[in-house]
C-alpha cells in the first residue's frame, strides 16, 4: 500500500479550560479526497489550523511525503504546498478581487507591482472555477457566494499539493457546487491531496473516498465510504444511533394572524410582497440563492429601507401598522452572516447572549447591568443549547462556527419576542446540532411564537414548515402547503408552476 502523503501523529492542543485535541493521529494519501467529519467543537478546524500554520500544537509531529516538517505560520504551510479554504472568509472588502488573490504574493516588474499580470492571472484561475468576474471588481460588491469563489481561487493559485476545504459550499449555488466538485475531481487526478470538512453528508459521499470522524478532540472511527452508511457516520459523530427522534413531525396549532405584510417594494430587490403569518406557525421562506429571501427578512425588521408597502403587527389584540424600524420591539432575527452582523467577536459569550435583552438585566438599585442576573440568564441558554465553552467569559471569536451560531440563537431566546426570523439558523451545524435547533424552533411555535424560517437546506426546511412561501427574483411566486414534495419546492423555486 502507498505511503500516506500526510501524517499527523499525536497532535495535542489545549485552550484555556478545554483540551481541543487529545493526541490525534491522522493521515491522508495523494490523489484522494478525505472527509474530515465531526460535530461542532469536535476539533476538525483546530486540527486543520495546526496543519495550516494558523495555530501551534502543544505536542505531536507532522510529516509530509515521509519527512518531518515544522509549520509555524501560513506562509510556511504554503511553502510546503498546503492551501486552506477557511470556513469563515478572510477577505479585504475594499480591495479588488486581484488584490485579494495576490495580497501576499503580487507579481512584480522592475521592482513594482505588476497589476496587469495580476489581473490576467486572476482571470485565469477564476475561469477554472467557471466564473468571469472582472478582476478589478471590489470584494464588497460581490455576493457571499461569489466571495467564497474568490476564496477558493486564492487557494488554487499556488498549485498546492494538499488543499483543505472547510465548509466550502456554505454560500454556493447548486451550479457553483457542481463546478467546485469538478475542480476537486481534477485535483485528485493530478495527485493533489484533498481534505474536505463539511456537515453535509451527501457531499461527503459524492466527492470523497474515505472519512475520518472526530468527537471531543479524538478520532473515533472512519474508513472507506463505500463500506460506511449515513447512519453509521451520524452515530460516530454524535455518539448515538437514534437521531430520528429529533425529526418527528408535529401537529401544529395555528392561531390568529400576528404579522401582515402588504405590497412591500424595494426598487430592484423586492416587488409587491404580501403575506400573513400566524401565531404558532413555522412559515418556510423558500427560494434559490438570490431569490430575495434574506432581503425580505431584512426589510421586515427594518435593517434595509423599503420604498412602499405596509407592515402590521398584532398588539393588544388587534393588528396595527408599524414602521419597519419599530419591528425590533416584536421581532427577533438570527441573521445569515453571524460574524459580520450577529456577533461582537472579541466580546465574551455572556455579553453576546445578553445584547438583545439588556433593559431587562438592569439592576433595580443602579442603572447598570446586574452581573449576577446576566450570568444566570446566559448560563440558562448555554445549557439549553449545549454550547461548548470553557466559561461564560470566553471570547466568542474562539468558538467553533456552530457554537457561535448557537450563541446568536440563545440571544433571541433570552429576549423572547413574539416573532422570530431565522435566516439560515443551522448553517455550519452538524446533524445533531441541527436537530437541537429544530427542536427549539418547534418548541417556540408550540408556545405560540411565530417563526419565519429561511434555509437553503431543503430537508431541514421541510422537516419544520407548516406552509411555504416560494420566492423568485424578489417576488413571492407561490404558496405551497406543508404536504408539498421536494420536487414541487425545487420546481417552484426555479420558476415552474
Amino acid at each position: 500500500m502507498a505511503e500516506p502523503y500526510l501524517r499527523m501523529v499525536g497532535i495535542q492542543k489545549s485552550f484555556p479550560g478545554v483540551q481541543a485535541l487529545k493526541g490525534v493521529d491522522f493521515e491522508a494519501f495523494a490523489g484522494e479526497a478525505l472527509a474530515l467529519i465531526g460535530a461542532n467543537g469536535a476539533g476538525k478546524s483546530t486540527l486543520m489550523n495546526v496543519l495550516g500554520g494558523v495555530i501551534q500544537p502543544d505536542a505531536g509531529q507532522i510529516l509530509i511525503a515521509g519527512q518531518p516538517v515544522e509549520i509555524h505560520d501560513p506562509l510556511q504551510a504554503a511553502a510546503h504546498g498546503i492551501a486552506f479554504v477557511h470556513q469563515e472568509m478572510a477577505i479585504l472588502r475594499t480591495l479588488t478581487i486581484a488584490e485579494n488573490l495576490y495580497i501576499t504574493s503580487f507579481p512584480t516588474r522592475n521592482g513594482l507591482i505588476d497589476f496587469e499580470q495580476a489581473n490576467r492571472l486572476s482571470s485565469s484561475v477564476l475561469a477554472r472555477l467557471g466564473h468571469d468576474f472582472p478582476p478589478e471588481t471590489r470584494m464588497r460588491d460581490l455576493s457571499p457566494g461569489d466571495q467564497q469563489i474568490v476564496e477558493i481561487a486564492r487557494a488554487l493559485l499556488g498549485e498546492p499539493r494538499l488543499i483543505i476545504f472547510d465548509e466550502p459550499t456554505s454560500s454556493l449555488t447548486s451550479r457553483e457546487k457542481a463546478r467546485l466538485f469538478e475542480v476537486i475531481r481534477s485535483l485528485k487526478k493530478e495527485g493533489v491531496t484533498v481534505i474536505y470538512i463539511t456537515h453535509l453528508l451527501d457531499e461527503v459521499f459524492g466527492i470523497c473516498e474515505r472519512a475520518v470522524v472526530l468527537r471531543n478532540g479524538e478520532t473515533v472511527g472512519g474508513g472507506m465510504l463505500s463500506q460506511l452508511t449515513y447512519a453509521e457516520i451520524v452515530r460516530l459523530m454524535i455518539g448515538t444511533a437514534d437521531v430520528s427522534s429529533y425529526f418527528r413531525h408535529r401537529t401544529a396549532q395555528i392561531g390568529d394572524i400576528i404579522l401582515k405584510v402588504s405590497g412591500l417594494n424595494q426598487k430592484g430587490v423586492l416587488s409587491e410582497i404580501s403575506f400573513e403569518l400566524r401565531k404558532g406557525e413555522v412559515l418556510g421562506l423558500w427560494g434559490l440563492m438570490g431569490s430575495g429571501r434574506t432581503e425580505l427578512s431584512r426589510a421586515i425588521i427594518g435593517l434595509d429601507p423599503i420604498d412602499s408597502g405596509s407592515i402590521e403587527i398584532r398588539a393588544n389584540g388587534s393588528l396595527k401598522p408599524i414602521q419597519p424600524r419599530q419591528a425590533k420591539k416584536w421581532i427577533g432575527m438570527v441573521t445569515e452572516n453571524r460574524r459580520e452582523e450577529g456577533l461582537l467577536l472579541p466580546k465574551s459569550v455572556k455579553t453576546n447572549i445578553s445584547l438583545a435583552n439588556l433593559p431587562a438585566l438592569i439592576s433595580r438599585v443602579w442603572p447598570l447591568v446586574d452581573n449576577k442576573k446576566e450570568t444566570q440568564e446566559a448560563r440558562t441558554y448555554v445549557d439549553r443549547l449545549k454550547i461548548m465553552i470553557s466559561s461564560l467569559e470566553q471570547p466568542v471569536e474562539t468558538l467553533s462556527g456552530g457554537n457561535q451560531q448557537k450563541v446568536v440563537v440563545g440571544r433571541w431566546l433570552q429576549r423572547n419576542p413574539v416573532i422570530y426570523i431565522m435566516d439560515e439558523p443551522t448553517r455550519g451545524l452538524d446533524v445533531g446540532a441541527k436537530a437541537e435547533i429544530r427542536t427549539v424552533i418547534l418548541e417556540l411555535a408550540d408556545a405560540g411564537a411565530a417563526v419565519i424560517l429561511v434555509s437553503s437546506d431543503i430537508d431541514q426546511i421541510m422537516s419544520m414548515s407548516d406552509r411555504y412561501l416560494v420566492m423568485n427574483r424578489g417576488r413571492i411566486t407561490q404558496e405551497l402547503p406543508a404536504s408539498a414534495s421536494k420536487d414541487e419546492l425545487i420546481a417552484a423555486a426555479a420558476g415552474g408552476q
